[in-house]
């Protein structure tokens, strides 16, 4: 994909056999957003060796087709990513879940994360899903994209997550439908 800012970072989806190789990488933007305070479920201190463990254990998803790893590739390394994960249940064929959207914080502002996200939600589409949803920690960077992307916020909660400095904060779900 290219246009725009960043348009020399590639935007695809990566398979297991793939992910596992680069584990690493992954990683090393999974350990750089916690470093810099993005709230995606892990405390400061967090280590590339649990950042590790962490892409290690959605691989049999991914293997599976039940999990989708899209990532930002410069063609040195990878750069951001976004997990895109279809809803397991018989009544939900049509929902999926977006998580781990992060951006190295060096390359943070210049068009990678929409894209990310615009590729996730095609892949969904793709996928013959229509209803997308997500949750980021209110106020933040994430919170601004989605909004800013035509997401629409459904509630709050209010000390939902603690951010990796151990402040409570407050988290807002959002969804997305998307066209057919």
């Amino acid at each position: 994909m290219s246009g725009g800012t960043g348009s020399a970072i590639d935007v695809r989806r990566l398979d297991a056999a793939e992910a596992e190789a680069r584990l690493s990488e992954l990683a090393d933007i999974l350990v750089d957003a916690v470093a810099h305070g993005a709230s995606v479920n892990f405390m400061a201190g967090f280590t590339p060796e649990s950042a590790s463990a962490f892409w290690r254990s959605q691989l049999a998803a991914v293997a599976d087709g039940s999990r989708q790893i899209l990532v930002g590739d410069d063609g040195r390394r990878l750069v951001g990513t976004v997990v895109l994960t279809f809803a397991p249940q018989p009544n939900a064929p049509h929902r999926a879940e977006i998580g781990k959207m992060l951006v190295l914080s060096t390359l943070r502002r210049q068009g990678l994360g929409r894209r990310l996200l615009l590729a996730a939600e095609a892949a969904a589409r793709e996928a013959g899903r229509t209803l997308l949803l997500l949750d980021t920690e209110s106020g933040s960077a994430g919170d601004r994209l989605y909004r800013s992307c035509g997401w629409i916020e459904y509630g709050r909660v209010p000390g939902h997550a603690l951010t990796p400095d151990g402040r409570l904060a407050e988290t807002t779900m959002f969804y997305k439908r998307l066209g057919q």
